[in-house]
């Protein structure tokens, strides 16, 4: 039993939806989730020194935010098929709402623990719902511009997000990072329930709960797994080792059960469409480029250059307002040429990208590191949304709710694991340094040494992007049918 999509879609023609309003309430919501994502990051200093917790502790506010949509973006498919547009937002607004409140008046870290969580249940049912409505509303020949537009959204959004915590930490505490969210989210939800419609026909396929079960603990148990070796745990520690063991092998049976029954929760024939498969690979593999490189970067920017939280705040912020900027012309750009002339060029502006990462040092000045973060982040405009889109528009409709649960839920894996690996290499690699320095008085060797791990794993980035660019030369334009009325 599939989602009523098509027939609906077709019969209405489509005009008895209001776009433009449905659009903007979900980019209203999604930019204020996404925002919180990235905003409370700057403030994990004064948090440490607040709850008197150490950094692995503190790490958790991002992990337990991440390992949340890991275990419900899967279930996000069925959830799709089980409510209508309208619960659906209205219910991950209410969530939002929740944890800023809590967020915002959270007296031990516990507390504040908890308001992550509940933060991350709002945008675990925003953004595949989100991403669903696009496909079901707009035909797939005018797809491009609105995904870019949510693109914009989706980059512009953990770009601005330090940068103005950066701000508001400079004269407030980081509770107002919450408080200054609040009315922004109270306002997306008072215009979604006015203007948001229901687009789809709830068909609620049968629950398997061995299948929920299956797909937690084998996503959840991954994203774990990697989190705890990038938090300083290690890859021998024995729970990454259990974790990710677990978590892959609780996978191959959730695979295994999705193929062979008759309403799965996640349709695995998805994987059947060359396109999306490699539109999936691409995404993936460029999300690990970038968060690796937003994780690394105010890293080296505080701890190597001296610079204030606020200052590499305000550094970064360019990169990412020209990746949002972009998103809708590479939109745009793709409605009329198709996928290969963007997603080539923008692995290659990737790959240099990286490289020129690779040689930064302690004598770097700020404006190379802008002027290489504005070509990095060119490149994954370039390469994120096309990517996307076509592989997407190579799904069947009553494929969309699996494919968008499907391409969310490896993406935030994708993250975590990038995020992971660049943390452990940046500490691999500061260790070796220091372990062979000779002069163990010199004032210099510690910036040296966590120089020395910033290259080590901007070298992983370069690999992973020189895959991607080889894999790039594979991509098509999918046919979609062009309206004739």
């Amino acid at each position: 039993m599939t989602m009523d999509i098509s027939a609906k879609g077709d019969a209405i023609g489509k005009s008895e939806f209001k776009t433009l309003p449905i659009i903007a309430s979900f980019l209203i919501a999604g930019f204020v989730g996404l925002f919180s994502e990235t905003a409370l990051n700057m403030a994990l200093n004064t948090i440490i020194t607040d709850f008197a917790i150490k950094e692995t502790t503190v790490q958790w506010l991002t992990t337990g935010f991440l390992l949340t949509l890991g275990i419900l973006v899967p279930v996000s498919g069925l959830i799709l098929q089980w409510f209508t547009t309208r619960q659906l937002f209205i219910t991950s607004l209410i969530f939002s709402i929740s944890g800023t409140i809590i967020g915002a008046i959270a007296p031990t870290f516990t507390i504040l623990m908890i308001a992550r969580i509940v933060q991350a249940v709002g945008t675990a049912l925003l953004l595949p719902l989100m991403f669903n409505t696009i496909l079901v509303l707009i035909p797939p020949h005018n797809r491009g511009k609105v995904m870019g537009m949510m693109g914009l959204v989706i980059s512009f959004a953990p770009a601005v997000g330090p940068t103005i915590s950066g701000l508001i930490l400079r004269s407030l505490t980081w509770h107002w990072i919450f408080w200054v969210s609040l009315p922004l989210l109270v306002f997306a939800l008072v215009f979604g329930s006015v203007f948001m419609q229901n687009v789809t026909t709830p068909t609620k396929p049968k629950i398997d709960i061995l299948s929920i079960i299956l797909s937690t603990i084998g996503f959840g148990g991954i994203v774990y797994g990697f989190s705890n070796a990038g938090e300083g745990g290690g890859w021998g520690n024995p729970v990454v080792i259990i974790s990710i063991a677990i978590g892959l092998v609780s996978l191959i049976i959730f695979s295994i059960r999705q193929v062979k029954m008759e309403q799965p929760m996640m349709n695995l024939s998805a994987f059947k469409y060359p396109m999306f498969v490699l539109g999936l690979v691409l995404v993936i593999m460029i999300m690990m480029v970038m968060l690796s490189s937003m994780i690394l970067l105010p890293l080296y920017l505080q701890n190597v250059l001296a610079l204030s939280t606020f200052t590499a705040g305000l550094l970064l912020l360019p990169g990412g307002l020209i990746n949002g900027f972009l998103s809708p012309i590479m939109g745009s750009l793709f409605d009329k040429f198709g996928p290969k002339w963007l997603v080539i060029p923008g692995l290659a502006l990737a790959t240099l990208a990286l490289f020129g990462f690779s040689t930064i040092d302690i004598d770097t000045s700020s404006g190379f590191i802008i002027g290489l973060l504005i070509v990095l982040m060119i490149g994954v405009s370039m390469v994120m949304m096309p990517a996307q889109t076509n592989g997407l528009n190579q799904l069947p409709p009553e494929l969309y709710p699996h494919g968008t649960a499907i391409m969310n839920t490896l993406q935030q894996v994708g993250g975590a694991i990038g995020t992971a690996i660049a943390i452990s290499l940046l500490a691999s690699g500061t260790s070796n340094y220091l372990s062979n320095a000779t002069d163990l008085t010199n004032p210099l060797n510690p910036l040296l040494a966590f120089t020395a791990g910033v290259q080590k794993s901007f070298s992983f980035a370069i690999i992973v992007a020189i895959i991607g660019f080889v894999l790039s030369f594979f991509i098509k334009r999918v046919k979609v049918d062009h309206p004739s009325h």
